[in-house]
């Protein structure tokens, strides 16, 4: 599987994210700088990472969601190559229009470092096919704007057509019905706050994210 990792400037996790996807796919990714215009040829899965892409500055997300790279990710997206997007990098989803809703300030308006209960909503999805419904994890979360905000009829048809991936199981930021990753309607573009990258093996403490990249290994190939 060939896979690839957005790089914007103030990406501080795609490191992390890089780490996780060779360690499924025994294959480093590209990593793709935001300047780049096109994809490499045969790109199975495109990550876009977690940090403070252009400082935040705007809105979080916003800036990075205009770059050159973005275009090609949306198209590849619409082709539906898996895109997984990890704290920034669901803000820059949201911003992008890849997913509806949008990320705002936490609701207690401070940085929420530490690892949080969810629950697995949706274990249909390639993202999350390797776990139960219902099935409880606990991933790191490390982010100041992950309240997930929608207009009702926006959170009526996500959770009707199933499209709600994880949820907090604790108060963290604030979000719409404790809602902590959400897929598009396609099925092949995840969303997500919390960080499975940073608990994929067990000196991290626990290994609960590693399913959600092994998942996506199988899904792809």
């Amino acid at each position: 599987m060939k896979s690839a990792v957005i790089v914007f400037p103030g990406s501080n996790c795609d490191r992390d994210l890089a780490v996780a996807f060779e360690a499924v796919t025994g294959r480093a990714p590209v990593m793709l700088w935001h300047a780049e215009t096109s994809l490499p040829d045969g790109i199975d899965l495109i990550g876009v990472p977690g940090g403070f892409s252009y400082g935040d500055y705007l809105r979080s997300g916003a800036m990075a969601a205009r770059s050159p790279v973005m275009r090609a990710v949306s198209e590849a997206a619409g082709r539906g190559v898996p895109v997984l997007g990890i704290c920034n990098g669901f803000q820059v989803l949201t911003e992008a229009g890849l997913l509806p809703g949008a990320l705002m300030r936490n609701a207690g308006l401070s940085f929420v470092c530490r690892e949080v209960g969810l629950t697995v909503e949706n274990s249909q999805s390639i993202f999350t096919n390797r776990y139960s419904a219902g099935e409880a994890v606990r991933f790191p979360v490390a982010h100041h704007d992950g309240n997930f905000v929608a207009d009702a009829e926006t959170l009526d048809r996500i959770e009707g057509e199933g499209r709600v991936a994880f949820r907090y199981t604790e108060q963290v930021n604030g979000s719409a019905r404790d809602i902590a990753g959400i897929v598009n309607a396609g099925g092949n573009v995840l969303g997500m706050m919390p960080h499975p990258e940073r608990v994929i093996e067990t000196a991290h403490g626990r290994d609960d994210g590693r399913r959600l990249f092994e998942g996506l290994l199988e899904a792809v190939a």
